[in-house]
């Protein structure tokens, strides 16, 4: 019975040991802990926003709207920086074609006066818009793409040169759907104004 007893603190005693030596703080890991990848499958990065541009605005293209052969198309600028930026009046922008060169034989005018009587909005009268840090503005395109000359080519956008104000520096947009003006020759612009007109 002696020797049961003795067994019986032994075992308890290895048990208490045991679970003492359990208590212990694992050492720290060779790096932090982080989310385990699957073979085969590779983690996404977040992406990183671009850095603002020099000017402290940036362009963005918007929707374009086109009806039977009436298109309006839509560039947001939005301020970046840190301070406010003003706008008054109409940017010059120039049409880029898919290589980068300047786009040849298109006029651009203020408004939409001869390439529709219907409104667009690009009618509205010019006024002086200011963008607090983060806020944004837009500028109406419109144009026909019709094809009414044989032996004029069509003329076709993909990239645009916008200078928003008098002494800004240029900014390029390259367009996810191009301005295809046919064989036209006109693209009307707006004044500058709040988005969503």
């Amino acid at each position: 019975m002696y020797k049961r007893r003795v067994m019986a603190g032994v075992g308890v005693l290895v048990g208490t040991a045991g679970l003492v030596a359990g208590c212990e703080a694992p050492p720290a890991p060779a790096r932090a802990p982080g989310p385990t990848v699957s073979a085969g499958v590779r983690p996404t990065q977040v992406p990183r926003a671009d850095a603002c541009p020099e000017g402290g605005v940036r362009l963005s293209e918007g929707l374009v709207n086109a009806a039977m052969g009436l298109r309006v198309g839509a560039v947001q600028l939005v301020n970046c920086g840190d301070q406010p930026y003003e706008l008054e009046g109409y940017p010059e922008i120039e049409l880029l074609d898919r290589a980068n060169a300047p786009v040849r034989g298109v006029s651009v005018g203020h408004g939409a006066a001869g390439i529709t009587s219907s409104p667009t909005g690009a009618e509205a009268p010019p006024g002086k818009v200011t963008l607090r840090p983060g806020q944004a503005a837009e500028v109406l395109l419109v144009w026909r793409n019709l094809l009414t000359e044989p032996d004029v080519p069509a003329a076709e956008a993909w990239g645009l040169l916008v200078t928003p104000r008098p002494g800004a520096p240029r900014l390029e947009l390259r367009l996810k759907q191009s301005v295809d003006l046919g064989n036209t020759g006109k693209l009307g612009i707006g004044a500058w104004g709040a988005t969503g007109r």
